[in-house]
């Protein structure tokens, strides 16, 4: 982003997202029609020539890094099952056990608390979490696996978890007879079925402010080992935006949170390896959310319930809870932009980059 100028968001008000754009340097364009000369009668008049701005100084993404102590997007990226935290760390969080019939009882400690979260550098968000990070952790089994889910409500309103897959009705964590009051626990049980792409998010009323907050996760079910995918470089996006003045219109647009990180820091893939994204929407206020990659097309799995691609193209649209699975492979070094298609979303910090490098790159 441009470096904000004092006149472009008044002092007392709250920003808008025609003022998010001014600050990212990409909002209306300066500079006014040329003025076209005076002519005598009898003259020929000259064409009116637009006086346009120079862009070629015109920055992509924020001024600034955010802090990645709490959470890394560029971790978040391969990280499920608190993979991204040290063994003993992880095992407070993560419990795995074979059964008989060959499956595993996957043990989850998950808890609601609220937390601040920079969305962009020195932007800091109200959010309500799951274990303190937003997106929550990726959830990953095998179909036919046990979950079991220990959740906590450390925050201060009630919330729950609802899963988006086969369940009982009392595991579905929508009725307000299953929300949980702060200080309150609850144990989700289920089996992971289908395999596929889906997705957690809490649905207490009212259920936008609950999602928008940032109540949300994805959920990998892969499928039964007999019949795997092939094996690829994983990725996982969470597309998620903001309304930072709470006038259900949002400012910020993300993929995993921070706006316009993976300008700053590319996401690295190797050329000739299959790359493997599992893409969930979880926008609130927008109808649609999408996803352009530049240079290359992806096949897609739409739900990812299916081992048959169901097209093949350069760009997805999604709504809201909508989820796809994409597979490509890049066949040239260099870096290749992603973003949404809606330009505005884009500008916003919904855009980042993939580096590609030789299979021998470190």
């Amino acid at each position: 982003m441009a470096q904000i100028r004092n006149h472009l968001v008044p002092k007392n008000k709250p920003w808008s997202r025609r003022a998010w754009l001014r600050l990212a340097g990409l909002g209306s364009l300066t500079g006014g029609v040329a003025a076209v000369s005076q002519v005598t009668a009898g003259e020929q008049r000259p064409p009116a020539v637009a006086s346009m701005p120079d862009h070629r100084g015109s920055a992509m993404g924020p001024v600034g890094r955010v802090s990645t102590e709490l959470f890394d997007p560029t971790r978040f990226l391969r990280a499920w099952n608190f993979s991204n935290l040290a063994a003993d760390e992880r095992a407070r969080f993560y419990r795995e056990t074979p059964r008989s019939n060959g499956t595993m009882l996957r043990e989850y400690e998950i808890f609601a608390v609220d937390r601040e979260v920079e969305i962009a550098p020195g932007v800091f968000f109200p959010a309500w979490t799951y274990n303190g990070q937003v997106p929550g952790p990726t959830i990953r089994a095998t179909a036919g696996d046990q979950l079991r889910i220990n959740f906590v409500n450390q925050g201060s309103h009630p919330h729950t978890l609802h899963f988006h897959g086969w369940h009982s009705p009392d595991m579905d964590g929508s009725l307000p007879a299953h929300q949980v009051l702060p200080d309150e626990r609850f144990v989700y049980e289920f089996e992971a079925d289908p395999f596929g792409l889906h997705l957690y998010h809490c649905h207490a009323n009212p259920l936008k402010r609950h999602i928008h907050k940032g109540l949300y996760g994805a959920v990998i079910i892969d499928p039964p080992s007999e019949t795997p995918r092939p094996p690829a470089d994983e990725l996982v996006m969470v597309l998620n935006a903001f309304d930072t003045n709470f006038d259900a219109e949002n400012e910020v647009y993300a993929a995993n949170t921070v706006a316009s990180f993976y300008m700053q820091e590319p996401i690295r893939v190797k050329v000739g390896q299959l790359v493997r994204i599992y893409v969930v929407n979880l926008t609130e206020f927008d109808l649609v959310n999408s996803m352009h990659l530049h240079g290359m097309f992806f096949d897609v799995f739409r739900t990812g319930t299916t081992m048959v691609p169901s097209e093949s193209t350069d760009t997805i649209m999604l709504c809201q809870g909508e989820r796809a699975i994409l597979e490509t492979t890049f066949r040239y070094p260099g870096e290749f932009m992603f973003h949404a298609h809606q330009s505005e979303f884009a500008e916003l910090g919904w855009m980042g980059l993939f580096r590609a490098e030789d299979q021998h790159a470190t």
